[in-house]
């Protein structure tokens, strides 16, 4: 049929996307699948100390390849010979690395090629590519290989859990196990299956069951709980009331997610403590969701604030959170009145052939060293202005709720760890509705509950449902 129409077939295929998404089990599968000659190569074996090898290393790989043609060339994590080449016009930039790229781009769609020869290649910064190695002709196919979304999470769980000895059957824990990790690739997700047949195994378990999957998520998310760091007691009212005003603040606001579980061991990740949260495969934001997850960040360094008078550096990865919501709000969503509906570009940067990410009268207006400076410290004014509000408001919150919070500080330094169900005892309701979500004491119980009725089929925990269902993240 497209020799009928005059189509070609595209010469080559760029795969995209973060690490672990499974880019490169995708060109496997391809080299499974096509019955031609497949010829694999990484990037990084292109590039050698020794000049003019790496070139030469292009010409004898597909020298090779136009021999057995029709054949298809991968190169995995192309970005190590792909970057975009330097804009030094002093004459001394050709390296290397340029000239294997040189060499690439010619064989790629040069005098000498067939059309016999399909180039796939895959890397997770596009964004350094040269832009002759991405046109048309040459990587004529974008193809973005994004985070697995809950149902595809759910089906590579069910290929994993297969190759495991399981209490249950596969499909009891894969929807169970996909809610609970939103944002995981297909390696996270590889992880966690590996993690809680090794918990297991340690265990000394003959079969591996939820506690093992609860262990497991928690390692990855958090890190595994460092025993060997051991805490003053100072130190863990600050960590208990500062996890507890996180916890409180997400419990009490409308449009944040459900606290899944909170602790105060140490980790090996270095976090004193933590607390983990059931948001939701969710792409769009209102402006009082990100003020509200905002207020909830800042809730840590208010709770101490506010107990203490005083305030620790336990903070600092909340602020850099509020501090990037605060400036994408002003600079990008035209979430701020006073500096209007505009959208700043992240990076300023040009590209090797001079092609701007904005437009030919914004970069006049940002050329303007006075009206550029003046852009600026208005978006730093108003981001420092949005992040005073949140503060505000969430101190009256607290403040308001004092003795929740201390209560909940209490019942953390009692147990080390809560979860939902620990903190609704204690608090009460949510004041703007459930937000509980199916959690991995619910798995518990839905086990005891085969076992004690002997059901072929487990049968699924009771849940509480609600409009706008969450799934899990570490805050």
């Amino acid at each position: 049929m497209d020799i009928c129409l005059g189509a070609k077939v595209p010469k080559g295929a760029l795969l995209l996307g973060p690490p672990g998404c499974g880019k490169t089990l995708l060109a496997k599968a391809v080299a499974t699948e096509a019955q031609v000659p497949f010829l694999a190569m990484a990037g990084s074996e292109f590039v050698e100390v020794i000049g003019g090898l790496g070139a030469a290393r292009v010409r004898s790989l597909f020298k090779e390849a136009r021999a057995r043609a029709p054949c298809i060339v991968y190169i995995d994590e192309i970005d190590a010979v792909g970057k975009k080449r330097s804009t030094n016009m002093s004459g001394f930039s050709n390296t290397e690395e340029e000239q294997t790229l040189n060499q690439l781009l010619v064989e790629m769609d040069g005098m000498g090629t067939t059309d016999h020869v399909i180039v796939l290649a895959s890397t997770n910064r596009a964004d350094i590519l040269d832009n002759a190695l991405m046109r048309p002709g040459r990587l004529d196919r974008h193809i973005f290989i994004d985070l697995p979304t809950l149902q595809e999470r759910k089906e590579i769980f069910e290929q994993h859990l297969k190759m495991l000895k399981l209490t249950q059957p596969a499909d009891f824990y894969s929807l169970r196990l996909a809610e609970l990790t939103p944002g995981f690739s297909g390696a996270d997700i590889a992880n966690i299956c590996n993690e809680a047949a090794l918990h297991a195994a340690r265990e000394g378990l003959k079969s591996i069951d939820t506690f093992n999957f609860e262990y497991a998520v928690e390692r990855v998310i958090a890190g595994s709980v460092k025993k060997s760091k051991i805490l003053s007691k100072e130190e863990q009212r600050v960590v208990a009331f500062h996890e507890s005003g996180h916890a409180l603040v997400g419990w009490l606001l409308e449009h944040t997610e459900a606290v899944l579980k909170v602790s105060i061991a140490p980790r090996t990740n270095a976090a004193l403590g933590f607390a983990q949260m059931l948001p939701r495969d969710q792409y769009l934001f209102t402006k009082e969701q990100l003020f509200e997850r905002m207020c909830m960040a800042l809730g840590g360094r208010t709770a101490e604030a506010i107990t203490f008078n005083k305030v620790t550096t336990g903070a600092q990865d909340d602020l850099r959170k509020v501090t990037r919501v605060a400036y994408s709000m002003v600079k990008q969503y035209g979430m701020c009145d006073s500096v209007g509906q505009v959208s700043f570009p992240e990076t300023e940067e040009q590209g090797a052939v001079g092609r701007r990410p904005f437009s030919q009268g914004l970069q006049e207006q940002m050329d303007h060293r006075l009206t550029c400076f003046d852009l600026n410290l208005k978006c730093s004014q108003e981001a420092k202005m949005l992040i005073a509000r949140a503060y505000r408001h969430t101190e009256k919150l607290l403040l308001d709720n004092r003795d929740k919070l201390t209560l909940l500080a209490n019942a953390l330094l009692e147990r080390e760890v809560v979860n939902y169900d620990d903190i609704e005892a204690l608090l009460g309701p949510p004041p703007h509705g459930p937000k509980k979500m199916i959690l991995p004491q619910s798995w518990v119980e839905a086990e005891r509950d085969k076992q004690d009725t002997g059901e072929d089929e487990p049968r699924p925990p009771p849940r509480k449902h609600r409009q706008d269902d969450v799934n899990p993240e570490l805050v």
